[in-house]
């Protein structure tokens, strides 16, 4: 069964950074494109980033564009998120999951998968 595990996450002061991994399990990683999601406490669920199969194609959310950058290593059935310049408001639990590109958005269907998620908390 595909399975994805996040990790890298943790307690950061502003301004620092993390760089947090998603490693795909049961299936090649390079048949899937591969998205990061977010869910603050209080907050819905938002896209922050996706990657295509081939890691040709790739797009951010606004919030973080300039200061996230996604990768996969699809020898090592991992997918990364550095994040740098890191701010309060990134504080929330980062997930990761199995995404179709449509026009250029990271969309997930009853099918996908997701991990279980890691703490990303950005405080001083």
């Amino acid at each position: 069964q595909l399975q994805l595990v996040e990790s890298g996450g943790g307690l950061v002061q502003p301004g620092g950074s993390l760089r947090l991994s998603c490693v795909v399990s049961g299936f090649i990683l390079n048949s899937y494109a591969i998205g990061w999601f977010r869910q603050a406490p209080g907050k819905e669920r938002e896209e922050v980033s996706c990657i295509s199969h081939s890691g040709d194609s790739r797009n951010y959310a606004d919030s973080v564009k300039g200061r996230f950058t996604i990768a996969r290593d699809n020898a090592k059935n991992t997918v990364y998120l550095q994040m740098n310049s890191l701010k309060p408001e990134d504080t929330a639990v980062y997930y990761c999951a199995t995404v179709t590109i449509v026009e250029d958005m990271c969309v997930t269907f009853g099918y996908d998968n997701w991990g279980r998620g890691t703490q990303v908390t950005v405080s001083s």
